[in-house]
């Protein structure tokens, strides 16, 4: 009976659902977190009586056919790219992007990696770096006798060094965007990776050209509503059950069908 294996698509889907919602709530409290959600498809139909086909020699139509579908399945899992909430954190080096951008930080294999995680330290070398130890780009080195490092709305690094009483200019920190935000491929560590989908990374300065601005001592949060979240997760559950039901259901008429016989 295809009732079984249609209701068992719907299941697989479900489940695949609440994967991905319990993925989101797990990740409510990761700094730059954007929440996924799922797309559903229908499967292929068979077509018992295909709509606009004669039925008569006086050229009478079908004004609707007979179609049974096969089912469902997960189309694409996307990134909801909206803005978290901004929160201070009164740590120097942290910086949260408010609006569009990436940073670019190099990863261990040599590709680069986009990330909205800007809680970012120092490494042994006075490199700017983020908390898994990748360095941002364009390489930000922080002297060892640098004090009160602050960092404007455009990314420009400056600091006291030893007792000076004007700031040094220490580089600038850019901002990358994409066509397509949501083609980017996850890559783990809070960081993104391109793909021909997002097309090439666009480079520019923060706070010109439709770049977002930067908040020093202040970090993004995740993009995740727990209230959402939660009617998801009770939506997706009783869809699991309805399915789990037309399974009984088309098991009992199975067994109805196999005492007649």
């Amino acid at each position: 009976m295809k009732a079984l294996y249609i209701a068992s698509t719907g299941m697989s889907a479900q489940e695949r659902n609440v994967e991905i919602i319990s993925n989101n709530i797990a990740n409510m409290r990761t700094t730059g977190f954007k929440r996924q959600r799922a797309d559903f498809q229908d499967l292929l139909y068979q077509v018992y009586r295909r709509a606009g086909s004669q039925t008569s020699a006086a050229g009478t139509q079908l004004p609707t056919g007979v179609e049974i579908g096969s089912g469902v399945k997960t189309g694409a899992t996307p990134r909801i790219m909206s803005q978290g909430n901004i929160q201070p954190t009164e740590k120097e080096l942290d910086i949260a992007i408010r609006g569009e951008g990436f940073f670019s930080v190099d990863l261990p294999d040599g590709r680069t990696g986009y990330t909205r995680d800007g809680s970012f330290e120092r490494d042994s070398n006075g490199q700017l770096v983020t908390i898994e130890g990748y360095l941002v780009q364009p390489g930000i080195n922080i002297p060892a006798n640098a004090r009160a490092v602050s960092i404007s709305a455009d990314g420009t690094v400056e600091a006291f060094l030893d007792n000076e009483s004007t700031p040094t200019a220490l580089g600038q920190i850019q901002l990358s965007r994409f066509a397509n935000k949501a083609g980017l491929e996850s890559a783990g560590d809070n960081t993104y990776v391109e793909t021909a989908a997002s097309g090439p990374a666009q480079n520019g300065v923060a706070n010109q050209d439709g770049f977002g601005n930067m908040l020093q001592a202040h970090l993004e949060l995740a993009n995740v509503n727990a209230v959402t979240e939660i009617a998801d997760l009770i939506a997706a559950q009783r869809a699991y059950e309805m399915n789990a039901r037309v399974i009984s259901g088309a098991d009992q008429m199975l067994q109805a069908t196999s005492q007649i016989r």
